[in-house]
């Protein structure tokens, strides 16, 4: 392929440069119409609410009726804010600044993210993937805290260390011993296996969120975001396969398997079984597996016998996050829990 000159270069960038500026205007018109009716946003909701509403229990089966539009959008930013946070210490070595966040008034305490720092990325690709999602997931909560409005719940305490929540989760899989620390900061490759933990879990978190928003504008965005979401875990688990294969000696296949079983086991999905291994396997990694003539078929995406991704309900999700398989309100990634109604994750099953 011939390289681009600098003209050229130049014209491809103005071009994405003006593709960001159409999302971000249907973004703005989609808050237009949340904010015309007196916040649509809040819509769902039984009754009254304050503008500062008393975190509640995790919803069981029967009280997901008590919740509205909004809690469920600041359960989704909650995930963006540890998303945003962990790619801005890989790719600029700082977290996101609150004036970045959409200059909105938030409830609840605010927190820092700490522990992260940048990553010497030496694959150009991954670094251009890194920056990319990156400023997506900024774009994310910048959206979110707008369209939440004055409900908007503010960032959590987020532990983004090696030796702190990457580490207890590295272990809990397997993917390193028990005196050992996983560091995400210290190669390419681990930064991607961190990625992996959360990218698969944001997909399944917005495709359980996006089914309880009845709002048409508000659901055609969250959509948007849960799109984003699956390219950006696509992204991260076709790189982490080709690396598997090029490099085994690195094990990465087989470390997203650890990371995949060792989510299951957390959020109750996976049922183990002492000769069959578990018996069912909604979280996936990517080792691959063989069609009917015997070929090698890769496991980029993860989906069951229908062809379908699977959903998890956000007490599920908390169980990754808190790295708890209990109905616990902190722990993990959120040392002090997630800010909002949504906090406390499921007992175990």
């Amino acid at each position: 392929m011939q390289a681009m000159g600098e003209g050229e270069l130049i014209g491809a960038l103005d071009a994405r440069a003006t593709r960001r500026e159409e999302r971000r205007a249907f973004f703005g018109q989609a808050l237009g119409a949340v904010a015309a009716g007196g916040a649509m946003v809040a819509a769902g909701r039984a009754g009254a609410q304050t503008a500062t509403p008393t975190p509640t229990p995790s919803p069981s089966a029967t009280a997901t009726s008590t919740l509205g539009v909004s809690d469920y959008l600041n359960f989704a930013l909650n995930l963006e804010y540890l998303e945003a946070n962990f790619y801005a210490f890989a790719v600029n070595g700082a977290a996101i600044g609150t004036g970045l966040q959409g200059g909105v008034t938030t409830t609840g305490a605010q927190g820092a993210a700490t522990g992260g720092r940048r990553v010497a990325f030496t694959d150009p690709i991954v670094a251009q993937f890194a920056r990319e999602i990156a400023a997506d997931e900024l774009a994310h909560v910048t959206f979110l805290r707008s369209a939440i409005g004055s409900l908007a719940v503010a960032q959590p305490a987020i532990d983004l260390s090696p030796a702190g929540a990457f580490t207890a989760a590295a272990r809990a899989a397997g993917v390193v011993g028990a005196s050992e620390t996983f560091d995400p900061y210290a190669s390419d490759e681990n930064f991607l296996l961190a990625a992996f933990l959360f990218e698969d879990v944001g997909v399944t978190a917005y495709k359980g969120t996006t089914g309880r928003l009845a709002n048409s504008t508000l659901l055609e965005a969250t959509q948007g975001i849960l799109a984003v979401e699956a390219y950006h875990a696509a992204m991260i688990r076709t790189t982490l396969y080709r690396k598997g294969i090029e490099t085994p000696a690195l094990r990465l296949i087989e470390k997203t398997q650890q990371l995949s079983d060792a989510r299951d086991r957390l959020d109750g999905s996976a049922t183990e079984n002492l000769v069959t291994g578990y018996a069912t396997d909604d979280d996936q990694g990517i080792t691959p597996g063989t069609n009917e003539a015997g070929e090698t078929v890769s496991n980029i995406v993860p989906l069951n016998g229908n062809g379908l991704a699977y959903s998890r309900t956000g007490d599920r999700v908390l169980n990754i996050l808190y790295l708890n398989q209990a109905a616990v309100g902190t722990g993990g990634f959120f040392p002090a829990g997630v800010n909002g109604a949504i906090r406390t994750s499921a007992a175990a099953t």
